[in-house]
């Protein structure tokens, strides 16, 4: 199993980010690995990624979502096993701080040398840059989703 736990802070209110990372049908515009997600339900989506130039679709759950504070989640069928948790903390009361662990099951040889060498990492912290860049242009979210969900 790999982990990659990776911090970004972001000059929006933590409500305005956590709104925009329920949002997730718009994770192409800030996580390069991301084809789509499809929402199935509140707590169910479908996602197809690209990972070392291989295709992969898997089905999730979120298993738990605070407003303001959490969203976490596992694959639950399909290519991919992985789960992960994102955090949101308020710094102030226009800068919030954004940090997302995934674990991850490296699949084939590409994919398990890429993570030996750090390459998800890097991924990450790059995809967590996209966000920061795509939420502070854009200044509000696109919507929201303020259910809570507990397992």
């Amino acid at each position: 199993m790999s982990q990659v736990i990776q911090t970004i802070d972001v000059d929006v209110p933590v409500t305005t980010a956590y709104n925009q990372w329920t949002q997730f049908e718009s994770f192409p515009h800030f996580l390069s690995f991301v084809e789509s997600i499809s929402q199935i339900d509140d707590t169910h989506n479908h996602w197809v990624v690209k990972v070392a130039g291989v295709e992969r679709q898997f089905d999730a759950e979120i298993t738990e979502q605070h407003p303001d504070e959490r969203v976490a989640w596992k694959s639950t069928g399909g290519d991919v096993t992985q789960a992960g948790v994102v955090t949101f903390h308020k710094l102030n009361d226009s800068t919030s701080r954004v940090t997302v662990q995934l674990d991850w099951e490296p699949e084939g040889l590409v994919e398990k040398a890429g993570a030996a060498l750090g390459i998800d990492d890097a991924s990450v912290k790059g995809d967590l840059k996209n966000f920061k860049k795509f939420i502070e242009e854009q200044g509000s979210e696109q919507g929201a989703w303020r259910g809570d969900v507990s397992n």
